[in-house]
């Protein structure tokens, strides 16, 4: 029997731990996929799953057959990669995660660029402000906004986020403004509750950090509430540039505690540690390094 099909669907069943994920992925039904699986148990002699109502276990042969089957698949990848290179242009489905303000402000106006430049190349976005599980996911590349820590993952960084403390005229004029971190304990601050730190920022001023316990009446668990919040006045905000590029140098927000900078983050691409990189993923990385070079919202040197 042809095994690189099954074997393919194997591993991404494993991956996403469902019959039913996988048929989604592929655009097929769930008996199409569990066929498959069945042939290949098959073939081997052998079960490789143990099938229960609510999940999916592998068994000790299949774990053995699952390490060796992302063995065959890498090995298959780098061969076609080393042989068609040159020639071969990206191409595929591109699966692509990223916060959710972030995608909309600073991937989706860029997207036009890079499909007309790799017409083969067809992109899902996928926007959201949690840290998808990109394996099980089936995400080839995502885009983060700070330190990767994760073992399993490769991340290169592409930018470099400078934040900023921001709020509207309106707020100002009816609060008063700010002069020092410290000032902050006494204001309407818009906490951002995936914010690594909580409610904790974080200021630097000349090489010493000055942590301030900020609080306020509306906390977001999403960038969009957050922008939002700030724009209409609910409080300050503490927000990557790019969030307000135009609406500061419009005047539309003030840039508040001049000499006071909130940490830097890292923008990275990120995507999971496997040692070849499929040609569509490697073309999406470089095209955004290279916008966000020419960007000064997204390079180290900021506004």
């Amino acid at each position: 029997m042809d095994l690189l099909t099954p074997m393919r669907t194997f591993a991404r069943v494993v991956e996403a731990g469902s019959f039913t994920a996988v048929a989604a992925e592929q655009s097929t039904s769930q008996p199409t996929i569990s066929r498959q699986i069945g042939a290949l148990e098959e073939h081997l002699g052998t079960r490789l799953f143990t099938r229960t109502t609510r999940a999916l276990k592998l068994t000790d042969d299949g774990r053995t057959f699952y390490e060796q089957t992302l063995r065959v698949l890498e090995a298959l990848s780098e061969a076609e990669g080393a042989v068609g290179r040159r020639r071969a242009k990206p191409s595929g489905l591109l699966r692509l995660a990223t916060p959710v303000v972030f995608g909309r402000l600073q991937i989706m106006p860029r997207l036009a660029r890079f499909m007309d430049r790799y017409e083969d190349v067809t992109v899902e976005l996928i926007m959201n402000d949690g840290f998808t599980d990109l394996i099980e996911e089936g995400i080839d590349l995502a885009i983060r906004i700070g330190e990767i820590t994760d073992p399993g993952l490769v991340a290169r960084k592409i930018g470099e986020t400078r934040r900023v403390t921001v709020a509207s005229p309106r707020y100002l004029a009816a609060n008063g403004t700010p002069a020092t971190p410290a000032d902050l304990m006494h204001h309407q601050c818009v906490v951002y509750t995936r914010l690594a730190t909580g409610s904790r920022w974080v200021f630097e001023k000349d090489g010493e950090h000055i942590p301030v316990d900020v609080s306020g009446r509306f906390r977001a668990n999403n960038s969009e509430g957050v922008r939002e919040a700030v724009l209409s006045g609910l409080g300050i905000g503490l927000v990557p540039i790019w969030h307000f590029g135009d609406e500061i140098e419009s005047g539309g927000l003030q840039v508040l505690l001049g000499g006071y900078e909130p940490s830097r983050l890292p923008t990275n691409a990120v995507y999971p540690s496997r040692r070849y990189l499929p040609l569509k993923v490697r073309a999406m990385i470089d095209f955004l390094a290279h916008e966000f070079e020419l960007d000064r919202r997204l390079t180290a040197y900021g506004l």
